[in-house]
Order: C-alpha cells, then sequence, then structure tokens
C-alpha cells in the first residue's frame, strides 16, 4: 500500500491535497519505496509504476514540473506540455498542481473561495530568488485571501549552510537573520520554515499552515537528499475537485 496523507490544513470543500512519503512502491536500492523522481537514476520502470499507482489516486496524471531551483510559475490549464518551472497554477477542475522534493520546501496555497491552487518547490536558492512571490502573483486573487501549507523540509536543527546563504538572505532583508542560527566560524543552521513565512507574511498571506516535519530526522518516512546523496523523491500534490466525483 502506497502510504500518502491528507495534510491537517483546513482548504474549501472543493480542494484537494495530498502528500506522498516513501513508504509502498516498487522502486528499490536506494530509492526503495515509493519514488517518484524520474531523475534521480532509478529504474524507469519502477518510476512508471509508482507514478502509475499514485495517478490512481487522483482525478489525472498530476503535471510534472522539470525543477530547476528558479522562480518561473506555469498555468497549468493552457495544457498539457513539459515545462521547466518551480511552481504550477491551475483553476480548471481536475488539474493537479505537483512539486517534488527530498528536502527542499513544497508549498502548497489555494484561496479561501476554492478558485485557484498553486504548487511551489522552495529550496533556498528559489526561495531567495522570489518562487513564492512569483506564485502569488500568478494566483491572482488578493494575497489576504491565500491559504499556504509548508510541506515536509529539513528541518532547521539539520540544514547546515555557509555565511554566503545567510549574506544572500539577510543582505536584502536584515529580518532574516532570525532564520539562522550560528554554528561556528562560516557555519550557520538554516530554518526554511521560517525564512517561508517571513516571505509569505511579507506578502499578505497570513494563513500558513504545516512546517513542522524533517525530511532528515524521519527517516523512516521521508527521502533526503542531504541525509542519503543518492535518493528518491515525494511529491506534493493540490488541485480543484470535480463536483460531480468530489475526486
Amino acid at each position: 500500500m502506497n502510504e500518502c496523507y491528507v495534510p491537517d490544513w483546513a482548504v474549501p470543500a472543493n480542494v484537494r491535497v495530498l502528500q506522498t512519503t516513501r513508504h509502498g512502491g516498487v522502486s528499490r536500492g536506494p530509492w526503495a519505496g515509493f519514488n517518484l523522481g524520474d531523475h534521480v537514476g532509478d529504474d524507469a520502470a519502477a518510476v512508471t509504476a509508482n507514478r502509475a499507482a499514485l495517478a490512481a489516486r487522483l482525478p489525472g496524471e498530476p503535471f510534472w514540473l522539470t525543477q530547476v531551483h528558479g522562480t518561473v510559475a506555469v498555468d497549468v490549464d493552457q495544457g498539457p506540455k513539459s515545462w521547466e518551472a518551480d511552481a504550477a497554477v491551475a483553476r480548471q477542475t481536475g488539474n493537479v498542481c505537483a512539486v517534488m522534493t527530498a528536502d527542499c520546501l513544497p508549498v502548497l496555497m489555494c484561496d479561501r473561495r476554492g478558485t485557484v491552487v498553486a504548487a511551489a518547490h522552495a529550496g533556498w536558492r528559489g526561495l531567495h530568488a522570489g518562487v513564492l512571490e512569483t506564485t502569488v502573483g500568478a494566483m491572482k486573487v488578493p494575497p489576504g485571501d491565500l491559504l499556504a501549507w509548508l510541506g515536509p523540509a529539513i528541518g532547521p536543527r539539520c540544514f547546515e549552510v555557509g555565511e554566503e546563504v545567510r549574506d544572500a538572505f539577510v543582505t536584502g532583508d536584515p529580518a532574516a537573520s532570525a532564520g539562522f542560527v550560528a554554528q561556528g566560524p562560516g557555519k550557520w543552521l538554516c530554518d526554511l520554515y521560517l525564512l517561508a513565512r517571513q516571505r509569505l507574511q511579507r506578502l499578505g498571506v497570513t494563513m500558513i499552515g504545516g512546517g513542522g516535519s524533517c525530511t532528515v530526522t524521519e527517516a523512516d518516512r521521508y527521502y533526503s537528499y542531504r541525509r542519503d546523496g543518492v535518493t528518491g523523491r515525494m511529491a506534493s500534490l493540490i488541485w480543484l475537485a470535480h463536483p460531480a466525483s468530489g475526486v
């Protein structure tokens, strides 16, 4: 059985969300379990089988992105194509937005009326560059009407970074210093969750849930690139349900 869970997040009745874990699936070796990444060295047939099992629980195949740690947010309603982007937005029912992670921060968003959904991939590079700002802008609703959920990512006690990462955030925003704890000369622990909340709140998004997991320490549940190097990928998914079927 593929273990996925519905985030504890109060969303409109027609909004559906799903978070996968590493449990289930047919991948073996360092990708063992429910790996959904087709770019990490896993057997292609295994990834195809895992993705098919996931799609069976959804209204259709997710719109998979080629993620590049950038800031591009695409409108998946424009039709199936191959996108190099780090965020997806949808307004049509049944179009599943998805991002894959294994330490980077997945952020799911929707509006309070249930008219638009989005998924963003926010590693530290994309977060700093403005992927959340781009995603919120692409949703084209007042930020105060948005709800956000911060999915499983590397936790604040495990994400050690160098001086250049802290400088990148703090130079443009002194308040970001709250997201870093000194670990020694040139070494800092970085809190992606806090930095993402700051960015969202600055935009006017105040209803923010999630942010309590750690992909590194929860080895029995999540893949972690920082922990394992060669590993699989989880998916964070959001879509608007078909009124008739409820899926």
